[in-house]
């Protein structure tokens, strides 16, 4: 086991780098953060911030030599910088893991490959081939850059062959998958932590509700039946041990008219998702990779109240700092800030948490809260 006051590095700074670097200094850790944004909101708060790109041999170096174990808070750090960690120091989860889900046409493909569902699909990494998908997939169908598509960017809907060329050429003519658009009764997602062991911590079903691509509110436990949230855990359970992972991991589903859950993608390292556990659960996510990465026996992850988690994006501050006098009013509401300088429309800049006897009386207070941002006149900057 890794010990407090061992240093521990995290790659990438954002708001999953800063509550993981809050995580690890509470229990007595050191952090160093590797983030090239001079702003880093990890970077502020760690013991030392390393402003270099995630490539930069001498900073990978550094940390090799500075830390008792490395993780990263984001999928698209340089699998070469893992590897090179790797040969030096801890790092969890392993560059392997981090790999299949860098890619949605490796991702999926090998979700498939276990026998598990995902919303039909297919490779596009020319026109011959976007071709050979608009005969087998059926539109509508969402055109998805296969690296470095989050929060609805990097894809574009379709509904016929000229707009699907046209949407591949805009994209730059980068790897892509065609997927079909699938009628969905929810989006759910699963959060899990395993420790190297094998051993796991699973946290309830969350059910998700995005606006605009981007994650707007997460509701625990999620409005389902207990044998569609069997099924999921067992499948995100399923892909862990497939994986050899070691760490926090989310699981994202879809759930069709039919109850059947579609495997979307999977996050290997904390998520959006999972921010409810900061003040619903008896372990939250950012102490359980703590504690995966250091070898400590995994936390107890049950639920201690029902929770809605929302999202605060940058929209909020277009006419100065929010009414959050008002959003105090209510005592079982969480704020969490991540320290971002800059506010602008889409970018996330926080969450809260919404805690109550009953998910209907959460969401209740969600709608309140939210007609208190568009009805109270907001503090100006001024």
């Amino acid at each position: 086991m890794i010990l407090p006051d061992a240093t521990l590095g995290v790659l990438g700074g954002g708001q999953l780098g800063r509550m993981f670097t809050l995580a690890a200094r509470k229990m007595g850790y050191k952090v160093i953060v590797l983030d090239p944004d001079p702003l880093s909101p990890g970077g502020a708060i760690a013991n030392e911030h390393l402003q270099c790109e995630y490539s930069d041999t001498e900073a990978i170096n550094y940390l090799a030599r500075h830390c008792a174990a490395v993780t990263t808070e984001f999928e698209n750090v340089p699998v070469a910088s893992l590897h090179a960690l790797e040969t030096q120091c801890v790092v969890r989860p392993g560059a392997t893991a981090v790999l299949w889900a860098q890619d949605r046409i490796r991702e999926k493909t090998f979700i498939r490959n276990f026998d598990m569902a995902t919303a039909p699909f297919h490779a596009v990494r020319d026109p011959a081939e976007l071709d050979v998908a608009l005969t087998q997939i059926e539109l509508p169908a969402l055109l998805k850059t296969a690296e470095l598509g989050y929060d609805g960017k990097g894809q574009q809907l379709v509904t016929d062959a000229a707009q699907a060329h046209a949407a591949f050429s805009e994209m730059g003519g980068v790897p892509c998958v065609l997927e079909q658009r699938v009628k969905l009764k929810k989006e759910l997602s699963v959060l899990l932590a395993r420790s190297c062991s094998g051993e796991f911590a699973m946290y309830p079903l969350a059910e998700n509700i995005h606006e605009n691509g981007i994650l707007d509110m997460s509701i625990v436990p999620a409005r389902t039946s207990a044998e569609i949230a069997e099924r999921a855990m067992e499948m995100a359970q399923t892909l862990a041990e497939l994986l050899s992972y070691c760490g926090v991991m989310a699981v994202e589903f879809f759930l069709t008219h039919d109850d059947e859950l579609l495997i979307n993608e999977i996050a290997p390292r904390p998520h959006n998702s999972g921010h409810y556990t900061l003040d619903a659960c008896l372990t939250d996510q950012f102490e359980q990779q703590v504690r995966a990465l250091c070898e400590l026996p995994l936390g107890d992850s049950r639920l201690l109240s029902p929770v809605v988690m929302i999202n605060l994006l940058g929209d909020l501050w277009q006419n100065g700092l929010p009414a959050w006098d008002a959003l105090f009013r209510y005592p079982n509401t969480k704020l969490h800030l991540y320290g971002k300088r800059e506010a602008r429309p889409g970018r996330k800049m926080g969450h809260c948490n919404l805690l109550a006897t009953e998910v209907d009386d959460a969401l209740k207070i969600a709608d309140e809260i939210r007609q208190v941002f568009t009805d109270v006149k907001k503090v100006s900057y001024a």
